[in-house]
């Protein structure tokens, strides 16, 4: 029985063997969660990006950048209503504060708008089709098994509020964005390639 650990002790045990954190890790677990948050409140539109920035040492820059970075990038999405558009535009101008190369990064948002722009004016109408397909193919696909089953056919048949519809539109929806998603991701990897 004196061979058998609790679990406490068996953690203790791991923990002494990692060792002393370092100076960098110390930062790095302090500043890149202060990062996200001070990024949220300016997302909220709860501050001033820069003004808070300028109130940190250097050494905590890094990190803050980072943790703001992740954030912002993590907002930037599909312009699906017009409060994702304007989440886009906060935060597509958040990352313009931080990043030093203006130019790098305004050449991969100029990609993005186009993308943006594609989406709203042909992914919208394209949807709209897809949808409307869709509903036709279902509700024959009923009025078929109700003819069947029943030997007539169905009456006011709403075939939009029916789970099985809802399931297939998302999962068609899904797959008209993947395209869209990504050309997003990519152009997201190149933000974090620019300083």
């Amino acid at each position: 029985m004196d061979d058998l650990k609790s679990a406490s002790e068996l953690a203790m045990e791991k923990v002494a063997k990692l060792g002393e954190a370092t100076d960098e890790e110390r930062l790095r677990w302090r500043y890149l969660p202060e990062g996200g948050k001070l990024a949220q409140r300016y997302l909220n539109g709860n501050s001033n990006l820069a003004a808070e920035l300028a109130g940190y040492e250097e050494k905590a820059k890094k990190y803050l950048l980072n943790g703001i970075h992740g954030v912002m990038l993590g907002n930037i999405g599909l312009p699906r209503s017009g409060l994702a558009q304007r989440n886009n535009k906060r935060a597509m101008d958040g990352l313009k504060l931080i990043k030093k190369d203006k130019i790098a990064v305004e050449n991969v948002f100029s990609k993005m708008r186009q993308l943006f722009n594609h989406y709203v004016d042909y992914g919208e109408q394209q949807g709209k089709q897809a949808y409307e397909q869709l509903k036709a193919e279902f509700e024959a696909r009923l009025q078929q098994a109700a003819q069947e089953q029943l030997g007539s056919p169905m009456v006011g048949i709403s075939v939009e509020n029916h789970p099985q519809f809802q399931d297939e539109w998302r999962r068609l929806l899904a797959q008209m964005e993947l395209q869209y998603i990504s050309h997003l991701d990519e152009y997201k990897k190149e933000l974090e390639g620019i300083d």
